[in-house]
């Protein structure tokens, strides 16, 4: 066992990133696991979540930060819902510890990456105000704005995760652009289009009949019927879009990365379509509901990954000292 000093006590407590960074040096490799186990955990909270919503727990426990006012954690009388929706809560401290991760892998890793570590941070304040926000969600019942919001915000944590892990595969290099401007503004109108189609399920969902809780929840006073075909509609736009960049792409012989993940955001919307149909066709089965918002979050990576391919980040050169000349060196 090392031999603590201190010191080194004193050390760890002022900056304990850097205590770590001075005697951890982590492979690439491990650097990245970190940065994916943060956007896996980034959809695993948001699945989690949809069952809460899905099996009428959100008011399992009905205060917050406590499950209740007397008790931290749910009480032996309390039932299934409080466990579920407890069990929640508690994913985020697993989420916390992902992003932790990252942060200490990308602080350690050497050289150090200042960018790749202010991400991670991101991360980490990001969930903080997402935490927030869902004891908020809690506090209003169920409001469907606030579970809008709170939706949102994860999307946007599983952004900056998915853009850490990929600059974990990258170098700090000036981005280099492989298609034209043109075939950029494209991806941009796609990027928003895609959003346009997440923010609107949002809103399918907060008038719709899973309102989170078996009491009666307000819901979004909007026809469900007509806001479901606008959100149909979207996705159409976003697959019309996805097929012209893929066809663009083709025209303009991009590298191979951009038009594969072109091909792949396209079998994405597909199976998605797929289930949204489904489901609205259905009635909207708790099962299916779950799935769509599982592959909620595949068509936005899906999404992110287009739009990170367009360019390139290659290694910092690493100036090499200059030799000097023997022969004007001899004596």
């Amino acid at each position: 066992m090392p031999n603590v000093t201190r010191a080194d006590v004193a050390q760890a407590v002022r900056n304990p990133l850097a205590f770590i960074a001075e005697r951890w040096t982590p492979s690439p490799r491990t650097v990245q696991r970190a940065a994916l186990a943060a956007v896996v955990m980034a959809v695993v909270i948001v699945v989690t979540g949809g069952a809460v919503r899905l099996t009428g727990s959100g008011l399992g426990c009905p205060t917050w930060p406590k499950c209740t006012d007397q008790s931290l954690t749910p009480t032996g009388e309390m039932n299934f819902h409080s466990a579920v929706e407890f069990g929640n809560r508690m994913l985020t401290y697993v989420l916390c510890a992902a992003v932790g991760w990252a942060i200490v892998a990308a602080r350690a890793a050497s050289p150090w990456r200042r960018g790749v570590t202010r991400l991670g941070w991101a991360q980490f304040w990001i969930v903080m105000g997402n935490a927030v926000l869902g004891g908020i969600v809690v506090l209003v019942g169920l409001n469907p704005y606030t579970v809008a919001a709170h939706f949102l915000l994860s999307t946007a944590l599983l952004t900056v995760a998915m853009v850490t892990w990929q600059r974990t595969r990258e170098g700090d290099g000036e981005p280099r652009p492989l298609v034209g401007k043109a075939v950029a503004q494209l991806t941009w109108l796609l990027v928003v289009a895609a959003g346009a189609l997440v923010a609107v399920g949002t809103v399918v969902t907060g008038a719709g009949r899973h309102a989170g809780d078996s009491s009666d929840v307000e819901r979004i006073p909007l026809n469900w019927t007509m806001i479901s075909q606008l959100h149909a509609d979207l996705a159409w736009v976003v697959v019309a879009l996805t097929v012209a960049l893929w066809f663009v792409l083709k025209a303009v012989d991009a590298p191979a990365g951009p038009r594969d993940r072109a091909r792949d955001l396209f079998l994405v919307l597909m199976s998605q379509g797929i289930v949204g149909y489904v489901q609205y066709f259905t009635k909207t089965p708790e099962a299916l509901v779950a799935l769509h918002m599982f592959g909620s979050c595949l068509v936005w990576i899906a999404v992110v990954r287009v739009l990170l391919s367009l360019r390139e980040r290659p290694e910092l050169a690493v100036p090499v000292p200059a030799q000097s000349d023997p022969a004007l060196t001899r004596a």
